[in-house]
């Protein structure tokens, strides 16, 4: 009798632990409104919407005055970009904006690719949706969400949609095709602001997972840097048996264990014991110089916006020349750090100014810019690893390319505390943040073979 009440207590308490656990490591999606008011009774409209970006006349004279207007700032001597943008340079990015960027050649680039509105939660989301025009026979689509951050936007998604959804002429890899949907994040560029508190990285995700199964796709892969990348790990925590892999070029921690600090006291002298390549001593080693001071010149912006980001977005909402240079600085930077060396920032080594204004114009335009920076606060205003996904694992497949320029680098080894399931982790030969927009071909290289491997495996199994 005895022996039957411990083995029942045993076997108890390894039902409980395991049902538990199970409760434990279950996270919720949620659900929101973000439209003025409460809920209507009523169904949310389920019309798909075909849009266009336009442009007025008054609105393109309206920003000419205000260049026209622009005062400046004399930089110190060779201050180059150490003091942020530098105003000699930011002189004559002003004067091609004002005469010789056309806006409404970029509007014609902009609707090159369809686009689309929708209602979910409340509010219009836009969204790109290309399909592909080129597959072989018996070969289908893969559906694709790629999501972009800040201080960019879709835009910075249009020199690698052509390469996804067209690889073979492209000189890509053919084995995989995609179908693109390509949505801005609400609050930035044609997307709608949420107008209620509380808009997180969380609640951007569950909207596009409602916008996937309202164009009728329950499977599909996922890929983001900056905030798309929080946005599409939320996705993946929220949604795994909807996502089939997803893909990053930046792999956010909020949370490090123990062994992760350890790691950052002894991995430059033993690298192999904490699972570090060569690649990741060069990156992050000696750590006060390439993690901590790094850090802190680049994350000031952040500060602002996740505790006052109205007091920013005003400013530069209403100043075209304010806007130009607070998101600028960050192509610079945040390309190549060794960038602030130079008078230019070195941004013409990497984009256009068309490509560049084209990317603030929508910001202009748009006037998404405080909502844009309002994003922070949101996602970062109730401190750091407060949250419960935060801390919970991905289990969905995952790809990481890792570029050397990145503001931030996460070895494989702290990444899989958190995303258990790496099936792909590259190092890119070079790059930074802008990944898409900079390097679209190394990118959607990787995101290829990232795929193959995944359905291969899938295959396998």
């Amino acid at each position: 009798m005895l022996l039957e009440m411990i083995l029942a207590a045993v076997f108890g308490t390894i039902i409980y632990f395991f049902l538990t656990k199970t409760k434990e490591e279950s996270l919720s999606m949620g659900d929101g409104w973000w439209a003025v008011g409460q809920r209507p009774d009523s169904e949310e409209d389920t019309e798909i919407r075909r849009f266009k970006v336009d442009t007025s006349e008054a609105e393109i004279k309206d920003l000419h005055q205000r260049l026209d207007k622009a005062r400046f700032a004399e930089p110190l001597e060779d201050s180059c970009f150490h003091y942020g943008f530098n105003a000699t340079y930011l002189k004559k990015v002003v004067s091609y904006w004002r005469n010789q960027f056309n806006w409404k050649k970029q509007v014609e680039v902009l609707n090159k690719f369809p686009q689309f509105k929708t209602k979910i939660e409340g509010i219009d989301v836009h969204f790109l949706h290309i399909k592909p025009l080129h597959l072989s026979e018996g070969q289908t689509a893969k559906p694709l969400l790629m999501v972009h951050g800040w201080p960019g936007s879709v835009y910075e998604l249009y020199k690698i949609i052509p390469l996804l959804t067209d690889p073979v002429n492209h000189g890509l890899s053919g084995d995989h095709v995609f179908e693109m949907i390509c949505p801005s994040i609400p609050g930035f560029g044609f997307s709608e602001a949420p107008h209620k508190k509380g808009f997180n990285t969380m609640c951007a995700a569950r909207i596009f997972y409602k916008l996937m199964l309202k164009l009728g796709f329950h499977k599909f892969y996922i890929q983001g840097g900056d905030y798309g990348s929080l946005i599409c790990t939320n996705l993946a925590q929220v949604a795994p048996r909807h996502v089939k892999g997803i893909h990053l070029n930046i792999a956010v921690l909020t949370s490090i264990g123990f062994k992760q600090l350890l790691s950052v006291l002894l991995g430059q002298y033993f690298p192999a014991l904490f699972g570090f390549q060569a690649e990741d001593v060069q990156l992050i080693f000696p750590f006060k110089k390439k993690v901590l001071y790094k850090i802190l010149l680049e994350s000031g912006y952040m500060h602002i916006q996740a505790t006052k980001p109205d007091t920013v977005g005003c400013g530069i909402n209403d100043s075209p020349v304010g806007l130009a240079a607070y998101i600028l600085e960050k192509f610079s930077t945040w390309t190549d750090p060794s960038f602030q060396n130079l008078e230019d920032g070195g941004l013409e080594k990497k984009f256009t100014l068309d490509d560049l204004l084209t990317n603030i114009m929508i910001y202009w335009a748009s006037g998404c810019v405080v909502s844009s920076v309002r994003f922070y606060k949101e996602v970062f205003g109730k401190g750091i690893s407060t949250e419960k996904h935060e801390k919970f694992p991905v289990e969905v497949p995952t790809g990481i390319a890792a570029f050397p320029n990145e503001v931030f680098h996460t070895p494989r080894s702290w990444a899989q505390q958190k995303y258990v399931n790496i099936v792909s982790y590259n190092f890119m030969p070079r790059g930074g943040h802008f990944a898409a927009f900079e390097e679209p071909e190394i990118l959607a290289a990787d995101i290829i073979q990232f795929v193959d491997q995944v359905e291969k495996a899938s295959f396998v199994q």
